[in-house]
């Protein structure tokens, strides 16, 4: 009975802790002011300073269950905390322990490595799921460890996240995004990105969940390279019309097929060499972006008229953005193609060419 109710007690300190910590970033967002620093997840490593605590002093690592272990004191939990919360904590234990006396006591904890940490992210992002921000190699964390004190992570913020989930899509509600953390939730407006106005960035816990709600339509401000989008998109392009019988004489190789997000249906169809040439044979082609649905794999075919496309395009329908893994090719004009077919009529009725070509191309 004593061991559950400890346990019922450890909870609800945890519980009060988080709430006081959601709490405490939503004022901040509420008016305005900055955030001013990381809560704790597991594997963070922080140096504690006491003076005349040298039984207490020390480099801790938070344990994988949220707590970190300081000798005499029982296993606090700080995942979620902000340096001056655990610094009062540690200061209460003493003083409840009787180490200290409450007028003598001075705790010092300084951040040295933060950790990599893993959130959720659903919703309308191109890759949801699970994912790690503020990954570090050895080497960084070595060199980490030699700093007295301090550790930049820029890489623990929402931002973050939602890139590590290959960015919002454009009919994503930047308006409405939400944290989840222990149950509580936390509302973030990310116009600001695209506007150039204040934004106020969320730092991140492991295990917090992120949602993107999904809007009525698609929103053209976002659809462009920016903190919470892709910077460019790889598109796949084949263009076999005459007179290129393979992609690579029609031009198209790898670095024709990356394109910066944001670019269009009618910018792929000049990369893939559709446009130009003769205007009785070239400006009646045809050009078909091909794109799958992500969920049921369904494809999706859009046939637009070359020349159409190029000048009269006035809107999102009829020259689409172009998105992650689309396809686009191009077809001949019927002028070109009744051509090749009054060229193979050709050949068929004049063997003698026929057979020139055969034991030319076999002396060949």
């Amino acid at each position: 009975m004593a061991q559950s109710s400890d346990r019922k007690v450890k909870t609800n300190k945890i519980k009060v802790l988080g709430s006081i910590t959601i709490a405490a970033i939503a004022i901040n967002i509420l008016t305005g002011q900055p955030i001013s620093a990381l809560p704790l997840s597991p594997g963070d490593r922080l140096r504690l300073l006491i003076p005349e605590g040298e039984l207490f002093n020390g480099v801790y690592e938070v344990n994988i269950d949220g707590t970190i272990s300081i000798p005499y004191l029982p296993a606090l939990p700080v995942v979620g905390l902000e340096i001056p919360l655990l610094e009062a904590q540690i200061k209460n234990q003493l003083i409840e322990k009787k180490y200290f006396q409450a007028q003598f006591v001075q705790v010092s904890v300084t951040p040295l490595v933060l950790a990599p940490i893993e959130v959720n992210v659903s919703g309308e992002t191109f890759q949801p799921g699970r994912v790690q921000i503020n990954n570090r190699s050895p080497e960084i964390r070595a060199q980490q460890l030699s700093q007295s004190s301090g550790d930049y992570a820029p890489e623990r913020f929402l931002t973050s996240a939602l890139r590590a989930a290959g960015g919002v899509m454009p009919t994503a509600d930047i308006t409405q995004i939400t944290v989840i953390r222990q149950n509580k939730k936390i509302t973030v407006d990310f116009t600001g990105i695209f506007t150039g106005e204040e934004v106020t960035d969320i730092p991140l816990v492991a295990g917090d969940v992120v949602v993107v709600p999904k809007r009525q339509g698609i929103d053209s401000r976002i659809v462009r390279p920016s903190q919470i989008t892709p910077p460019g998109i790889l598109v796949f392009l084949s263009n076999l019309s005459i007179p290129a019988n393979s992609n690579s004489t029609a031009g198209i190789n790898k670095d024709s097929t990356g394109f910066p997000y944001g670019a269009r249906f009618s910018q792929a169809v000049v990369a893939a060499n559709c446009v130009g040439g003769t205007t009785s044979t070239n400006a009646a082609r045809r050009a078909v972006l091909v794109r799958a649905n992500r969920e049921t794999g369904e494809t999706v075919a859009i046939d637009r008229a070359v020349e159409d496309l190029i000048r009269n395009s006035k809107d999102d329908v009829t020259n689409p953005f172009l998105m992650p893994q689309d396809s686009v090719s191009c077809y001949d004009s019927t002028v070109t193609e009744v051509r090749g077919i009054l060229d193979f009529i050709g050949d068929i009725l004049n063997p003698i060419k026929i057979i020139r070509d055969i034991f030319g191309g076999s002396n060949r």
